[in-house]
């Protein structure tokens, strides 16, 4: 990333905050350098207790973030000032923990993006705040042609860099990001098959069955054991006046059993020992349709052989003659020889 960074103080409940001074980079390493900055050196500049539609626990704002009350409609919190060199961070306070390869994440977040910036970015980061140890989802509005960005509408992966390991047009589905739209976000890391995938829709819309964007990766060998902390930032360059706002978001981290296998990511990343193990129920109702379909075949059978066996009695029996006039009987004249009467008397 080009650009040069300086560090200034503002007295807002006694933080130190970063503040950009740049002509223009690429949006994902300056909000990566803004939230693991953040973490390591801001204290909460507003804690909410309960900010509408998100997690029960508190979440952390920080920098420009803040919460905005509407009267005649849900509150949100809005990351980004109209402004530039405004950047802010929605956090979770409490960190996670990929201790092994069973933990699975699912989150889900509702945001809009307004014109002439950059984006928006969910990031996953160790507490160290090593940048090699970042996993990023970007919802980038700007193109880059230094990282092969595809263009100013995009949606991509990044892993320990500025340079995604998988992206997509978010054309392609028919969205815009940066329109002022409300936008669902889904992003799920599946241990079993080691994938992440990202879903995108319109605010209110259905979670889709596709995702846009997918990639194989294991957050147990990044991380392994070591605290990550989760949050949602958003920063604008020297000319930006980009307002990002954040409606709702929600943050789920379980364990799976070893006894119980989820269905992976990649619908083919199923092992051989999975496609060949048999389910007890899948047994049964093959059982009960190949009976179902024998029993079918039999009864067809059996009508068809009546229908035609019946058809054939009646032409054999139309074949006896009804009336007994129809048979005739002829007399049988005997003639006897006179002569050989009398030679036997």
């Amino acid at each position: 990333m080009s650009g040069r960074i300086r560090i200034g103080e503002r007295d807002r409940d006694k933080e130190r905050i970063i503040v950009p001074s740049k002509k223009r980079s690429g949006m994902v390493a300056f909000s990566l350098f803004i939230f693991c900055s953040l973490i390591l050196l801001v204290q909460p500049s507003y804690s909410s207790t309960q900010p509408p539609n998100l997690d029960p626990d508190s979440i952390d704002l920080l920098g420009d973030a803040h919460v905005v009350a509407n009267n005649d409609a849900a509150s949100h919190v809005r990351l980004t000032n109209p402004s530039p060199s405004s950047s802010g961070l929605l956090r979770r306070p409490e960190p996670l923990i990929f201790a092994d390869a069973t933990t699975t994440l699912s989150t889900e977040f509702s945001f809009s993006i307004s014109g002439n910036g950059d984006g928006v970015l969910l990031v996953l980061t160790a507490a160290s705040g090593n940048g090699s140890d970042t996993v990023a989802v970007e919802f980038d509005t700007s193109k880059d042609d230094n990282v092969g960005d595809p263009n100013s509408n995009h949606v991509g992966i990044d892993v320990g860099s500025h340079v995604s390991l998988a992206v997509a047009n978010v054309s392609d589905v028919n969205l815009v990001l940066n329109n002022g739209e409300k936008l669902n976000a889904w992003v799920d890391y599946e241990a079993g098959s080691k994938g992440m995938e990202v879903r995108l829709s319109k605010w209110g819309e259905k979670k889709p069955s596709d995702p846009i964007v997918s990639l194989k990766i294991d957050f147990s060998k990044i991380w392994g054991g070591n605290p990550v902390y989760a949050g949602i930032t958003a920063s604008n360059g020297g000319h930006s006046v980009q307002v990002v706002s954040i409606y709702s978001w929600r943050l789920k981290l379980k364990k799976v059993s070893n006894g119980l296998h989820s269905l992976p990511v990649d619908p083919h990343g199923l092992s051989e020992d999975e496609h060949r193990r048999v389910c007890p129920l899948t047994v049964l109702a093959g059982v009960i349709f190949g009976t179902g379909c024998v029993a079918l075949v039999t009864f067809v059978v059996l009508f068809m052989w009546v229908i035609f066996f019946q058809k054939g009695s009646e032409e054999s029996l139309a074949k006896i003659p009804d009336h007994t006039s129809d048979v005739r009987y002829e007399r049988i004249d005997v003639a006897v020889d006179r002569n050989a009467q009398d030679d036997e008397s």
